[in-house]
C-alpha cells in the first residue's frame, strides 16, 4: 500500500469517528486491518500529526487529537478567509455548468431541511461549499482549505441545529447561491464570512467546547 493511501486510509478512519477523539490509536489493529508493518503505519500518523489529526505521545503511541474551544475559535477564523477568498475567485473563474450543480445541490439540500434530515443536510451543504472552492481553481487555496476543515469536519457538520438556527442557515445558502449566479464577488465573500462566523458560535454554544481547557469530542460526520 501507498504511503499516499496509508495516510488518506487513516484519516478516513478519523474522520469518521471510528476512534474517539483523545483514545489511543491502536497501532496493532490498525497494521492488521490495512495489511502493513508498523513503520509505514508511525510515518502515517506523523503526517496526521502535522495535520492537527493526532497527537504523539513520546514512547506512548500516540492519540486521536482533541479540539478545545480556542482550537475552534482560531480554525473557523482560518476558515473564515479561506472561504471568502474563495467565493471572491470563484465568482470571476467558475463555470456556468458548475454553478447550475451547485444550484441542483441547493435544491435537494433545500429538500433534506424540510425532511428534517439532518445527516443528507449536511452532506449537501459540505458539498456546496467544496465546489465553491474547486470553483475558485486555486490549488494552495484548496490544499489549505482541505487541512483546515479535515480539523473543524466534526464540530461543521454534526451540531445540534435549533429549527429557528437551521432556518437561518438555509437562507443563508440561498444567499450564497444568489451572489454565486450573479458573480458578486464581494458580496458572496461577506456571506460566507457570516456564515461561518453563525457557525462558529453555533458550535461554541452547543457546550462542546466551553473553555480553553474544554475539549470538543464530537464524532466526525
Amino acid at each position: 500500500m501507498l504511503h499516499e493511501e496509508v495516510v488518506g486510509r487513516i484519516r478516513t478512519i478519523l474522520l469518521d469517528g471510528e476512534i474517539t477523539p483523545g483514545a489511543r490509536i491502536p497501532e496493532r489493529d490498525l497494521c492488521e486491518r490495512l495489511q502493513i508493518s508498523r513503520t509505514p503505519l508511525r510515518e502515517a500518523l506523523k503526517v496526521l500529526a502535522a495535520e492537527g489529526l493526532v497527537q504523539l505521545l513520546p514512547h506512548r503511541g500516540s492519540r486521536a487529537a482533541k479540539l478545545t474551544d480556542k482550537d475552534v475559535r482560531d480554525l473557523f477564523e482560518v476558515c473564515q478567509g479561506l472561504e471568502a477568498l474563495a467565493g471572491e475567485l470563484a465568482c470571476e473563474r467558475i463555470t456556468d455548468s458548475e454553478i447550475e450543480q451547485i444550484a441542483a445541490t441547493h435544491a435537494a439540500m433545500v429538500q433534506h431541511f424540510r425532511e428534517g434530515d439532518l445527516i443528507q443536510y449536511y452532506r449537501g451543504n459540505r458539498a456546496i461549499h467544496e465546489a465553491i472552492v474547486t470553483g475558485a481553481r486555486n490549488p494552495t487555496l484548496a490544499g489549505l482549505y482541505a487541512s483546515v476543515t479535515a480539523r473543524i469536519r466534526r464540530a461543521r457538520y454534526v451540531t445540534p441545529m435549533t429549527p429557528q438556527r437551521w432556518a437561518l442557515a438555509v437562507q443563508e445558502h440561498e444567499a450564497i447561491l444568489n451572489a454565486l449566479q450573479r458573480r458578486d464577488g464581494v458580496g458572496l465573500s461577506h456571506i460566507l464570512r457570516t456564515h461561518l462566523r453563525h457557525k462558529r458560535e453555533e458550535v461554541l454554544q452547543a457546550g462542546f467546547a466551553e473553555t480553553e481547557a474544554s475539549e470538543l469530542t464530537l464524532r466526525i460526520a
